[in-house]
This record gives structure tokens, C-alpha cells and sequence, in this order.
């Protein structure tokens, strides 16, 4: 059995992909040869050192493969044995990874960033709508003011408010309010902060576990 850290695994995980990758784009396994010469036509070696190359390379790629494997099953049932702790809860790490990339929208996770989807939702919407009640209030102000303006005359003194408060009960009756019942504002900021702390939490505690949990090889 060999002992090692699941940061160590990690990244000898990912230096055998390469490796594994490198070796097979390398590898020779067919060539061709004439009955009159000695050596196959590509490697420029005789047919036996050819065979004992191609050989050789098929059972290193192999032996790579079942080493990645290994360490990658090891890996994986140390995620969903170790648990670590978030302010919003205790989950193993395989949990919090699949959440922190779940988050983040990556690999089989794309699309699937529903909070940060949801407050842009929220942020749209609510920048929507107060552009379109400001526009519709400056459209009511200009209008009350043509009111006003008929009533009194651009160059009238007359002193009488009463015109004015049919007016003015108008432009409180037709004024574009926002419809907020969620405090939109209050909401994107709380979204913002669970997301942001929950992330940092998770990276950090996945990072600590990695660190600090043993596998066995």
C-alpha cells in the first residue's frame, strides 16, 4: 500500500493525463515493411526491436491507465467519506465540490449558476421598471405642466390655486409607482453575499481537507 496526501494525488492525477496522452500520441504500433529490407519503413528499426517497442509502449500506456485509475477511484471515495463544515452546513467533500462547481457553472454544471442567474433576473427587472416609471413620470410632468399652463396662461398672475389642485390630483392619480414586494435591492445584495461567502468557504475547505486527508494507494 502507498500512503500519500489527496493534494499529491491531484496532481500526480493530473501529470498522468499528460502522460498518458503524450504516450499514446508517440506510440508506435504499425509499420510497414518490404520483404528486401531490414528495417519497417517509419521507425527505421528491425522488425523484432519495432515489435518490442510497440510491446513496450502498449503495457506502459496500460500500466499509466490502471495507475490513474487507482489513484482517481481513491480519490473519489475519499470525497464522499471526508466532511467538512460550511456556515450553511456540513457536507462531504464530494458535496461541496459538485456544489462549488454547480456555482461556478462548469463541466457537466454549465447553465446551472441558478443564484447568480436569479439575481441578474431580479437586477434586470428592477432596473426595467424604474427606467420605465421615470420615463412615464417625466411624460406626466410635461403633461401637467401643459395643464397648468392652459389654466393660468404663460404670462397669467392669477392667484387662484384651485385650477391648480385638479391638477396636481391628477398627477398623484396617474404617477407610475415601483411594485416591490420582495425589496429587490435587499435581495440581490443578500444573494450576492451568500454566494460570494459560500464560495470562498468552499474553496478554502476543500483546499484544508485536500491537504490534510491521507489516501491509500
Amino acid at each position: 500500500m502507498e500512503k500519500m496526501l489527496v493534494t499529491q494525488a491531484l496532481d500526480e492525477r493530473d501529470l498522468l493525463v499528460k502522460k498518458i496522452r503524450d504516450k499514446i500520441s508517440k506510440a508506435g504500433f504499425v509499420d510497414t515493411v518490404k520483404p528486401n529490407e531490414e528495417k519497417v519503413f517509419d521507425a527505421r528499426v528491425t522488425r523484432e526491436e519495432f515489435a518490442k517497442s510497440a510491446q513496450s509502449a502498449y503495457q506502459q500506456i496500460l500500466d499509466l491507465i490502471e495507475r490513474f485509475q487507482k489513484i482517481d477511484a481513491a480519490i473519489v471515495a475519499s470525497n464522499a467519506a471526508t466532511r467538512i463544515k460550511t456556515s450553511y452546513g456540513e457536507m462531504t467533500v464530494a458535496a461541496a465540490i459538485s456544489l462549488r462547481s454547480r456555482m461556478k457553472g462548469t463541466g457537466s454544471y454549465e447553465n446551472s449558476d441558478f443564484e447568480l442567474a436569479l439575481s441578474s433576473r431580479l437586477s434586470f427587472e428592477y432596473d426595467r421598471r424604474v427606467s420605465l416609471a421615470d420615463t412615464k413620470n417625466k411624460q406626466l410632468q410635461a403633461t401637467a405642466e401643459n395643464m397648468r399652463l392652459s389654466i393660468l396662461g404663460k404670462d397669467s398672475k392669477v392667484k387662484d390655486e384651485k385650477p391648480l389642485e385638479v391638477v396636481e390630483a391628477y398627477v398623484r392619480e396617474n404617477t407610475t409607482e415601483l411594485v416591490d414586494p420582495l425589496d429587490v435591492q435587499k435581495k440581490i445584495a443578500q444573494l450576492k453575499e451568500k454566494r460570494d461567502t459560500l464560495l470562498s468557504e468552499l474553496d478554502t475547505q476543500i483546499k484544508v481537507s485536500n491537504a490534510t486527508t491521507f489516501i491509500e494507494i
